[in-house]
């Protein structure tokens, strides 16, 4: 077995050729995909988790974060037109780095969707209970509340039991997955319409009450606190991969997937620093409500409808979040087991609705464990690691199919390469670096055990190293 092995742009192409998911998607689509996924828990949440750690230096880790991310989508672009397949960061390396590499990004890349999609659910959770509770509802603590939290980076009982509302959203996106990715496309639409409609009310009512002396001093914990919050708020960009996830359904791949990339992440800038600068001037950022950050801005200074109203609107945007990142990981698995590195159930696909639907229910079932039993802030830190290794191969994918691949066709370049693609891996090893230990070490156990079980199973039963394949 040669576990080096990799694929032919002519096998990446066939895959592609043979799909049986519906091609349907645009750039607006694309676009609204990425915008769903990033603009959700961590403009709504992870913004006020951020500032504890920057202060109001919260605006820089978002710009440094942003431009980490815009480096990251000019390498995707390159590689989502040169092969047009779901599947993304695994796709590529199967390609540029061979089998096992490609076994490892596509098992760290469960852990990134999966932990991610648990840590929107989460917030999800974090924000419904508190509009209910500010609507003089009291819920149980015991079914609001995991069964453990994070204190000073220990683990401890919370006197939870599980999170319900996180389960039951979780499940509930599920379903419309279930569905079909063109239903779902037309309600994450409408979804990411409202949410940018809040966030636009939250800036326009929260501009006219900054206090300038909020935002001083910029930075009180240092560069080391501003890196730390980019760290933490970094897993809000992950819509940029789950975008390439959808290539293979995609109408026409080579021009609509950097359209949509680059048009995702003009209005991401703008929306999470506009926010980041609003909310770190009304409000000192050590009084900052950590789980309900933006309502919670809004009545502290008297706005108490539109406290309300962004609430209301943070529950609705977060259902896209939850949407596309739960949509990435399913094409993930589903690619995976269509190359035999994953049992082949997870590649089925649904005779009427067409979507991969045993992998489907198997996602969101783990995410709603993920989400019902663990904090979100433990949740938030395993996630960022994953992401972060993603891009940095990405990167350098980019420069070895320019030397390895020079013939297959690139409607789309990334400019200014090899150098553009170091600097993306500088500023994820930097951003990585920032990561308590305890998330290397949890991230470390993974990779091992998905090591584990390539040896064990993927390897024996890959399809590409058949003979078949190889003749």
């Amino acid at each position: 077995m040669n576990i080096w092995i990799t694929k032919t742009p002519a096998q990446i192409e066939e895959a592609a050729a043979h799909t049986q998911l519906k091609k349907n998607l645009t750039a607006v689509d694309l676009a609204a995909l990425g915008i769903g996924s990033v603009v959700g828990t961590g403009i709504f949440v992870a913004t006020g988790q951020g500032a504890q750690l920057a202060g109001p230096g919260i605006l820089l880790s978002f710009i440094i974060a942003a431009v980490t991310c815009g480096f990251c989508a000019l390498t995707y672009s390159e590689l989502a037109c040169m092969f047009p397949v779901a599947g993304s960061t695994y796709s590529y390396s199967y390609v540029a780095f061979g089998e096992v590499i490609a076994w490892i990004i596509g098992w760290d890349l469960m852990l990134e969707y999966l932990v991610a999609a648990s840590a929107v659910a989460s917030g999800w959770s974090t924000t419904f209970i508190g509009l209910i509770q500010s609507a003089g509802v009291k819920l149980p603590r015991a079914f609001i509340t995991p069964p453990i939290t994070t204190v000073d980076g220990r683990v401890v009982l919370s006197g939870g039991i599980v999170d319900v509302p996180a389960i039951v959203i979780t499940l509930l996106i599920t379903w419309i997955l279930y569905i079909g990715i063109r239903e779902s496309a037309k309600i994450n639409n409408i979804i990411v319409l409202v949410k940018i409609a809040v966030i636009l009310l939250f800036v326009f009512l929260g501009v006219r009450h900054i206090n300038l002396a909020n935002l001083h001093p910029m930075m009180p914990f240092g560069w080391k606190g501003v890196m730390a919050g980019a760290a933490i708020i970094f897993f809000a960009y992950i819509g940029f991969d789950a975008v390439s996830t959808a290539a293979e359904e995609t109408k026409n791949p080579k021009r609509d997937v950097p359209l949509g990339l680059m048009l995702c992440l003009g209005v991401v800038i703008v929306l999470y620093v506009s926010v980041a600068f609003v909310l770190t001037g009304i409000v000192p950022y050590k009084l900052i409500d950590v789980g309900n950050a933006l309502p919670a801005a809004l009545r502290r200074i008297g706005i108490q409808w539109g406290g309300a109203l962004v609430a209301t609107g943070a529950i609705i945007g977060m259902i896209s979040t939850l949407l596309v990142t739960l949509y990435g990981q399913i094409r993930i698995f589903m690619v995976m087991a269509r190359d035999g590195l994953l049992p082949a159930a997870f590649a089925k696909v649904h005779p009427k609705h067409q979507t991969p639907h045993i992998c489907t229910w198997i996602t969101g079932i783990a995410t709603a464990l993920i989400a019902g039993l663990f904090p979100l802030p433990m949740i938030i830190d395993l996630c960022n690691i994953g992401t972060l290794f993603a891009f940095i191969l990405v990167s350098v994918g980019v420069v070895v199919l320019r030397k390895t691949r020079p013939e297959v066709e690139r409607k789309f370049k990334t400019p200014g390469v090899p150098f553009t693609p170091l600097i993306t891996v500088v500023f994820c090893f930097y951003l990585m670096a920032s990561l308590p230990k305890v998330t290397w070490i949890r991230f470390g156990i993974w990779l091992l055990a998905g090591l584990a079980i390539y040896f064990m199973y993927g390897v024996r039963h890959s399809k590409l190293q058949s003979p078949a394949a190889k003749n």
